[in-house]
């Protein structure tokens, strides 16, 4: 008995000893090919205005979900990925409106020639995919979302509007009908 344990802590040291030499040899090559890993695209640099930590509110207006409107609180952080040729975004939100938190992965699409939004969120499975280009100073995403028999046409508009201030607006089309607002988001730069 005493044997096989001896042999089991040995061969977990073993293993432990293997996995992070390959691991520190792993990292001795990115650290070689880091500069040729690292070049972002001109099309990210545009999106580095999101970079850091923001405070922001959620502003519902009146509507029949929301009679008297709602206004939710949340953190939104965002971060380069791998190679700089992703925004890693996370955002955390909760009051009246109800608690949302959503992971949102953006990047540009040569092929496409359009910026690629994955958004993941604790109200709905899967993702939803945007796609987007910038409209004069503002950044426009579209995507089409549907909820049971319901097909939804999402639009959303960023911008920056002053010196560490943004300003999103989420609008929404069912059907044939005109296009509503469904949450302003305004954030500030901690």
């Amino acid at each position: 008995m005493k044997t096989k344990r001896t042999a089991l802590v040995a061969t977990g040291i073993t293993a432990v000893m293997i996995c992070s030499a390959g691991w520190a040899r792993q990292q001795e090559k990115s650290s070689d090919n880091h500069a040729a890993v690292s070049k972002s695209t001109p099309e990210m640099d545009r999106l580095k205005f999101y970079l850091g930590e923001w405070d922001y509110t959620e502003t519902y207006p009146k509507s029949a979900m929301y009679p008297a409107g709602a206004k939710n609180t949340g953190v939104y952080t965002s971060k380069l990925g791998p190679g700089g040729n992703s925004l890693l975004n996370g955002f955390h939100s909760q009051g009246p409106a109800g608690d949302f938190e959503a992971v949102l992965v953006m990047t540009w699409d040569a092929k496409e020639k359009a910026y690629k939004a994955y958004v993941f969120g604790n109200d709905f499975p899967g993702a939803v995919v945007e796609t987007g280009q910038f409209e004069g100073d503002a950044l426009v995403f579209r995507s089409e979302f549907t909820s049971g028999a319901t097909t939804m046409k999402l639009r959303n508009v960023t911008r920056v509007v002053g010196s560490g201030k943004l300003v999103s607006e989420e609008f929404m089309q069912l059907k044939d009908a005109p296009e509503s607002l469904i949450v302003r988001v305004e954030a500030i730069k901690r």
